[in-house]
């Protein structure tokens, strides 16, 4: 006969479990915070530029895609984990290489002032997701989805300073992607899905 304090024990392991995925979700998204915020840094203090930045934007959207995809079932198994930990560190050393290559960029244009404004609205969205993964107000299949559209942003930030110079209209476009990314995070947020 299973007795309740088997039952106790049992329910506990599969919360722990379920915790411990959902912090591992937790960590990759502060994983991207990290990069998206060196990213940053660098159009700031001129060690990158637009171009260069573009680049990175592009590395980092397909890690977001390989977060969407290993998230789809809600689960991250250990292979997905060290796959998706590889790409993070490779976008990592490229943005150390980036950095320090000797090409400067002039934080002051207007054309990197436009790409600080979008890598710095990534970075506002990624905290959001991992802020939702932590209350609990996000599972982690949702997760995965915002991930897909955060893929999506760094896609049009690619798109937008591919050729070293984002303008207006681009940054606009860029905008426009960021402002459905937002709805779709308070969206998820605030539905009636939960992590457990």
């Amino acid at each position: 006969m299973f007795k309740t304090s088997h039952l106790i024990a049992a329910l506990g392991l599969s919360a722990l479990a379920a915790l411990a995925n959902a912090q591992t979700a937790a960590d990759m998204t502060q994983r991207d915070i990290n990069q998206e915020t060196r990213i940053r840094n660098g159009l700031q203090d001129g060690s990158l530029t637009t171009r260069e930045a573009a680049l990175l934007e592009k590395r980092e959207g397909a890690a977001d895609r390989m977060q969407a995809n290993a998230l789809k079932d809600g689960k991250l198994s250990d292979a997905e984990r060290a796959r998706i930990t590889r790409a993070e560190n490779r976008n990592s050393r490229a943005i150390t290489t980036a950095r320090g290559n000797g090409v400067d960029g002039n934080p002051l244009s207007a054309s990197s002032q436009r790409m600080q404004a979008g890598v710095q609205r990534d970075i506002n969205q990624q905290q959001r997701i991992e802020n939702g993964i932590q209350s609990g107000q996000l599972s982690n299949k949702e997760a995965g989805q915002l991930e897909r559209g955060q893929a999506r942003t760094n896609r049009q930030e690619f798109r937008a300073g591919r050729d070293g110079h984002v303008g207006a209209g681009e940054a606009r476009a860029v905008n426009n992607a960021e402002n459905r990314q937002s709805a779709r995070i308070h969206n998820k947020r605030h539905n009636a899905v939960t992590r457990g």
